[in-house]
């Protein structure tokens, strides 16, 4: 028996961190190693098995299917980094440190100019799955203002906060290029951009896990 990790960074689930020991089964219904109490999603939605050493995603002809780094499969052997769409979640495969060890790794050998990624890698996320793409938007009057009469320290830690956040999305788009091909457009990166905006999305995650679940007084 083997186990795999799951960091679910977007969903009603979303900055939780999960050990589960294969075969897991993703679904709506109690039965499922991995419950996610979503109408997009199926009462069996998908499956995870190991496999002589190789972690195996299978779709289980589940109604709104599965999409692994934005495109559609029916089964898939994962890599850590995988980010799987199910329903209104989205799932990345392996622990922080498993997915620090890749990013470095990538690091390594990545650069924007030599070594873009594959179409099917691009930052694209489903629409369905994305907030953000829902009607009405998300926040229809824009982005929220700062919280107000904050003490210097509270005002510290939330400037410390703002810039780790900025510097990061800044390196995302730095390492980003913009590529055209038979009329179309879109935006490509490196691997290791890609993995670190993945970890990023966790990290925003678990900071809003953390203030919806503030510790007891």
């Amino acid at each position: 028996m083997s186990h795999v990790t799951f960091q679910i960074i977007s969903g009603m689930e979303q900055g939780r961190t999960l050990d589960l020991a294969t075969p897991v089964t993703i679904g709506r219904e109690e039965e499922n190693s991995l419950r996610l109490n979503d109408d997009r999603v199926s009462r069996f939605h998908a499956k995870i098995q190991e496999d002589s050493g190789s972690i195996v995603l299978t779709d289980l002809d589940s109604t709104n299917g599965t999409r692994v780094n934005g495109l559609p499969v029916q089964m898939r052997v994962l890599q850590v980094g995988d980010h799987v769409s199910v329903g209104r979640s989205i799932l990345v495969y392996g622990s922080p440190e498993q997915v620090g060890a890749r990013l470095r790794a990538a690091s390594r050998i990545d650069s924007p100019i030599d070594a873009p990624t594959l179409r099917g890698q691009n930052l694209e996320i489903d629409s369905e799955c994305d907030p953000l793409g829902e009607d009405p938007e998300f926040f229809p009057n824009g982005p929220p203002e700062l919280p107000a009469r904050l003490r210097p320290v509270q005002a510290a830690q939330m400037s410390d906060m703002l810039s780790y956040l900025h510097a990061q999305l800044g390196k995302v788009i730095e390492n980003s290029s913009e590529v055209t091909q038979e009329e179309e457009q879109w935006i490509e990166v490196p691997q290791a951009t890609w993995q670190r905006l993945l970890a990023l999305e966790m990290t925003l995650a678990k900071y809003l896990l953390r203030l919806s679940e503030p510790e007891d007084s």
